[in-house]
């Protein structure tokens, strides 16, 4: 259960979020009545409902509600529900796989009966033997449908299990009837076969859907299965191994080589290689040395380290990983809405079609035992399950899958409008450059060359901006010594301001400079088109300049190039100089720059665009980017970015690669199709069948086989997605 924190879309002090596992759904319509149960609570402000995960995510008002009245309203509507466990592998229970070799055998004699009876083969088995052999089909092995139908009954509702319990019970009672009534009518005309069929073929459907479910949820599984049991950590100078949820903040963790790093950290000692590609996708092992981070649940190399831990449990990387995923998993896409409202109405009309079906074949001249096999035909043939699982498992899959490669989707909004994208707007330092700033070119204007860097050293300690960081480096390396800063304030986009020793200090940019009433004429010379220019102005006099360059990162260009393929326009977005994006741009293959754009001015550029209707995705890194990755209707973070840029983006590339900015719209392209292909199949099966069924072309058999197979070849055609990999970066 989670606290949320007051700036979320619930902003009350007691928002709080639980999960909920849930057993004895069967269909579409299971996952409406209940999230209409739920959302009934008090103090609930939103309930969602995951079929392929048979889980329930609420957030509710802890001071008007507790996680046990939704257990109780769970159950009040039919179901079982307990606290999810963030820890657990994500099993997806299914008692089917039990139930249903019992049921085979069962029904094994009653098939081979039927087949011998089609073919005139002459066996035939005595009315009573069939009577023995799907009694206890139906009332054991499918006592699970009639204790579901009893409960969706119970809560005015109804569910697939309904349909098929009418459908099987009007069979057996219907042959019972003949068998203890009727004597002389009973040979070639029961239909115990028919229900035990039925029974069986759903089982069998059923379980075959739970595995596949289950490798639907293989790479949050897999995220999961990262983290080890256990630490060992130095203490007062003792190693000793304990359970990972013992392990505190700075405890100094060591970790040998092969094992699973078990917290995120930062390296004190030892050197070494970290397998991550489970975690960001990065497919080669990355160099640990002192100072370095390390991730939770990455594999140690061949070295020995020890590590100081900086974040544990739910703070950890990989914790928050598999959080935003399984959040992510449990949205809803708006055209499921739609596949609500007819799952809510979807069984009354079946059984309506039943009843008219048999009336119609009787008014028709048709016989009774005609009219009987087609209206319980359209009874079985009916499956919401498929309606309800075409969404889900397509979402689940395809989310997982571009977790496995270092992407991830924040939730279901992003996703639909990621496959819609048709410019994407780069930032340019961090994003689409290394973000690693070196010194080209340091100029000493006015006064001590030693004093001028440790006045910039000073200033920028207070800043994260990579510029900030490459100031500092060249300073250090000059001797210059860090001293006090007063009244630090920045200036967006700009620059920096305070006061050093009494001195007063601007930093920034020569338009920042120029906004003060200094002359930056002087500043021309120092041009050039490959470098940041930065100005040191202390007591309104320019007293040094700072021009540093960045490199474009290796995959950019070809990054750039995939979205050109992909028919999307490309947009640099900088707030350097014209011609300094020019030049990155140029390298790259971006010919839209724009240059000295301040961050609101980002989301101007932004909104521009989308109000002639663009549909805009906003590559960025830092803080500056916050405000344009909420403008855009897809924020993309880099993951080598700060936390308030991936707090906003709706999609973080876990790896600093712009490369993964295609693949991620690609993936959401990828899912939206398989959504759309199986809500087409899930409508279209049910509109052929279930006419097909009243007019007689099908027999109760054939009926069950088909809906049990509806289902299963919803989650089938969803799981192609786990083949799904980042295409790679054309030449």
């Amino acid at each position: 259960m989670d606290q949320l924190s007051p700036t979320s879309s619930h902003p009350s002090v007691n928002a709080t979020r639980v999960a909920l596992a849930i057993t004895g759904m069967t269909c579409a319509a299971c996952a409406t009545r209940l999230e209409k149960a739920l959302s009934a609570v008090a103090g609930v402000t939103n309930a969602t409902i995951n079929l392929a995960l048979e889980r329930a995510d609420v957030r509710f008002d802890l001071a008007r509600t507790q996680p046990q009245q939704l257990i109780a309203a769970v159950r009040d509507a039919g179901y079982d529900a307990t606290i999810a466990n963030d820890d657990s592998t994500l099993e997806l229970a299914s008692n089917d796989g039990r139930a249903l070799p019992i049921s085979i055998v069962l029904t094994l004699p009653l098939v081979a009966q039927m087949l011998a009876h089609t073919f005139s083969f002459g066996f035939h088995l005595s009315p009573w033997m069939e009577l023995a052999l799907a009694t206890p089909v139906q009332f054991i092995l499918g006592a699970r449908f009639y204790s579901s139908s009893y409960r969706a009954l119970r809560a005015r509702a109804a569910n697939m299990d309904v349909l098929v319990a009418l459908g099987t019970s009007a069979a057996y009672f219907y042959s019972l009837y003949l068998v203890t009534a009727r004597a002389d009518m009973a040979a070639g005309q029961l239909y115990f076969e028919g229900s035990a069929v039925i029974i069986t073929l759903i089982l069998l459907g059923k379980w075959l859907e739970a595995r596949a479910k289950r490798s639907t949820t293989e790479a949050i599984r897999s995220l999961m299965a990262l983290r080890p049991e256990t630490a060992r950590v130095v203490r007062s100078g003792v190693e000793t191994e304990i359970p990972i949820d013992q392990v505190r903040i700075s405890d100094r963790i060591i970790i040998r080589p092969g094992e699973k790093i078990p917290t995120d950290g930062l390296v004190e000692d030892g050197a070494s290689e970290c397998d991550e590609a489970l975690i960001t996708g990065e497919s080669l092992p990355v160099e640990k040395t002192k100072s370095d981070k390390v991730i939770a649940g990455a594999i140690n190399g061949t070295g020995r380290l020890l590590v100081r831990a900086t974040a544990v449990g739910a703070d950890t990387t990989l914790a928050k990983i598999v959080a935003l995923v399984q959040n992510a998993q449990t949205g809803k896409a708006p055209v499921q809405r739609l596949v609500d409202r007819i799952s809510a109405i979807f069984v009354p009309i079946i059984v309506v079609i039943s009843i008219v079906t048999f009336l119609a074949w009787v008014f028709t001249g048709g016989t009774i035992d005609q009219a009987f096999v087609a209206a319980v035909s359209v009874l079985v043939i009916a499956c919401p399950c498929a309606l309800g699982l075409a969404t889900p498992t397509a979402l689940v899959t395809g989310m997982g899958a571009a977790a496995h490669a270092g992407i991830l989707i924040k939730d279901i909004e992003a996703l639909e409008r990621a496959h819609a994208v048709t410019t994407v707007v780069f930032d340019k330092t961090g994003t689409l450059t290394q973000g690693k700033l070196v010194l080209a070119q340091f100029n000493n204007v006015h006064g001590d060359e030693l004093e001028n860097l440790s006045i910039a050293m000073s200033i920028q300690t207070a800043s994260e901006h990579p510029i900030a960081k490459a100031i500092i480096a060249f300073g250090k390396s000059r001797g210059a010594q860090e001293r006090a800063v007063a009244k630090f304030k920045s200036h967006t986009g700009f620059g920096i301001e305070g006061s050093v020793d009494g001195k007063t200090v601007l930093m920034g940019n020569a338009a920042f400079v120029n906004a003060s009433g200094i002359a930056t004429a002087a500043l021309n010379s120092f041009a050039n088109a490959a470098y940041s220019v930065i100005v040191l102005v202390v007591n309104i006099e320019i007293h040094a300049v700072f021009c540093l360059a960045d490199k474009p990162r290796q995959e950019s260009e070809g990054a750039v190039r995939a979205l050109k393929q992909q028919g999307i326009k490309t947009i640099l977005l900088s707030g350097d100089s014209q011609a300094v994006a020019q030049h990155i741009a140029q390298a790259v293959g971006i010919e839209d720059v724009r240059g000295g754009v301040r961050p609101e001015t980002k989301s101007t550029d932004i909104r521009a665009l989308q109000q002639a209707g663009v549909v805009v995705a906003m590559v960025g890194d830092g803080v500056n980017d916050a405000p344009a990755l909420a403008t855009a209707d897809v924020g993309i973070a880099m993951g080598s970015g700060t936390d308030v840029a991936m707090a906003t983006a709706g999609i973080t590339l876990l790896r600093p690669n712009p490369a993964l900015v295609p693949a991620a719209l690609d993936i959401s392209r990828a899912t939206w199709r398989k959504i759309r292909q199986n809500l087409f199949w899930a409508f279209v099966y049910n509109l052929i069948g279930v006419p097909l069924a009243a007019f007689g072309f099908l027999t109760p058999a054939l009926a069950g086989a088909a809906m049990a197979l509806s289902s299963v070849s919803v989650v089938s055609n969803s799981l192609l997605l786990k083949r799904w990999r980042p295409r790679a970066i054309p030449d």
